[in-house]
């Protein structure tokens, strides 16, 4: 199955107890880039007041709240629930993706089940969120990048182009998304840099590194070329990235 690239319809399922309400702006700014969200839910216990703090943010922002009870202590019921929810909405057929909210590993084996019928996947979830999950997801996204700003702690200074060179992880990510893209003249549209990075780090952004878009971080790092270029009658512009190492050398004259 064909996953379609715009106007996707998604389902967010958020985790109550794995999430903050100081998020949810910032968020579903971040999933509008995605699609259209035509299913909001939150799963909680809602009876208990360590989850009050949500109410404003549902009211605003349409977020149903689903109630899950708490029947047994150590058992986390609203996973359960959360999940069984997940697959009915999955064979709805009625979306084409998912937005789960949460730092839980209990949410792997969803992701990657979802993932199986050509579903699209974004986690979202904290630092601390288990590898396992953040790489069964098709992109993740940690939510301290996501909280309101006037919660949020300083945003990241920009990296310096040294110390990106000196981050050897991140160059050899650059350079092999590029040469898994690029054409014969070593050119590699951005949009396709950017699905080659996702599909072998999830969870990369280059906001971590102090650059609100991917072209900005590949510009600072100065060992890439960009290349712009007009496209269309609506001034929208596409850009073009490649290794600057593979540059053609100009043959001297006789």
């Amino acid at each position: 199955m064909e996953r379609p690239a715009e106007g996707q319809r998604l389902a967010l399922l958020i985790d109550a107890d794995n999430a903050s309400p100081a998020i949810i702006a910032g968020l579903l700014s971040e999933i509008s880039k995605f699609g259209v969200l035509t299913v909001k839910r939150i799963y909680g216990d809602w009876t208990t007041p360590h989850l009050g703090g949500w109410k404003t943010s549902l009211l605003n922002h349409s977020i149903v709240p689903i109630q899950q009870f708490r029947y047994t202590v150590g058992k986390n019921a609203t996973d359960t629930a959360m999940i069984i929810d997940a697959m009915d909405t999955l064979y709805s057929g009625k979306v084409d993706g998912f937005c789960l909210v949460s730092s839980d590993s209990d949410f792997t084996r969803l992701a990657s089940r979802i993932r199986e019928s050509g579903l699209v996947v974004y986690g979202f979830g904290e630092r601390k969120t288990p590898n396992a999950f953040v790489s069964a997801c098709d992109k993740f996204t940690f939510v301290d990048i996501l909280t309101d700003p006037e919660e949020a702690p300083k945003k990241t200074a920009a990296a310096s182009a040294e110390n990106l060179k000196r981050d050897t992880g991140l160059v050899n990510l650059l350079r092999s998304a590029i040469e898994a893209s690029a054409d014969e003249g070593g050119w590699a549209e951005l949009g396709e840099v950017g699905k080659q990075i996702s599909s072998q780090k999830p969870d990369f952004d280059s906001r971590h590194y102090g650059f609100a878009k991917l072209s900005s971080l590949l510009e600072s790092i100065d060992l890439f070329e960009v290349r712009r270029e007009a496209s269309g009658d609506k001034g929208h512009t596409s850009v073009f990235v490649r290794n600057a190492r593979g540059k053609p050398r100009h043959k001297r004259k006789p």
